[in-house]
């Protein structure tokens, strides 16, 4: 079905619009895709706030010029192209269609290039920038380094608990205390101090 000039102005604009918002663009070629895999794709992008639209090459073209002020050429790229935005974390999206890229083994879709941190990166460069792992995946991890220590105290009070539940004793310090009192109260060594020359001839 031919799109009318009309339907180009409209899609020239919300691509603009789509690209203006987005922290970071990913442009990929699809092929085979069917329409339950785009539908499954989409619903995963839109959970951290990113976009899969697919359009014509001089659209798109024309709209990242318009919006960025940046040239693209997809002329020598086949197929569908799609173009990945992702407007909260710059990563999340293209991390979302990078599982995909990693579990079609038949080239459903592939990376061509991206536009990351508003400059322009080729297919090698967009491949490890998917690949890298997102703001929450991050977080998630400081969480759980700082958690770490805090599971280490939770034990040592927990085994000071019972503890004290044992010797009946009301306070951590007094176990530390019962300790030093019998540190204390431990059989001292017998100091022998060497008498000197002088000490001895006054004995005698």
């Amino acid at each position: 079905m031919a799109v009318s000039k009309q339907q180009k102005v409209e899609i020239l604009n919300e691509l603009i619009a789509k690209f203006k918002e987005a922290k970071s663009i990913g442009f990929a070629t699809t092929n085979t895709m069917t329409v339950d895999e785009f539908a499954k794709l989409r619903k995963e992008l839109r959970d951290v706030d990113a976009s899969y639209t697919l359009a014509k090459k001089t659209l798109i073209k024309k709209a990242i010029k318009e919006a960025l002020d940046i040239e693209i050429d997809l002329s020598n790229l086949e197929w569908q192209i799609g173009c990945v935005c992702s407007n909260d974390d710059a990563v999340a999206g293209l991390g979302k269609v990078n599982d995909l890229v990693k579990s079609t083994k038949d080239e459903k879709i592939t990376w061509a290039s991206s536009i990351f941190e508003w400059e322009l990166k080729d297919l090698e460069e967009t491949k490890q920038i998917a690949g890298m792992p997102s703001r929450e995946t991050l977080l998630s991890r400081l969480v759980g380094s700082m958690m770490s220590p805090l599971s280490g105290m939770a034990r040592f009070m927990d085994a000071a608990a019972k503890e004290l539940e044992t010797t009946g004793k009301s306070k951590v310090g007094e176990l530390e205390w019962e300790k030093s009192a019998e540190t204390e109260d431990a059989p001292k060594e017998e100091v022998v101090e060497e008498k000197t020359e002088e000490a001895k001839a006054e004995e005698k």
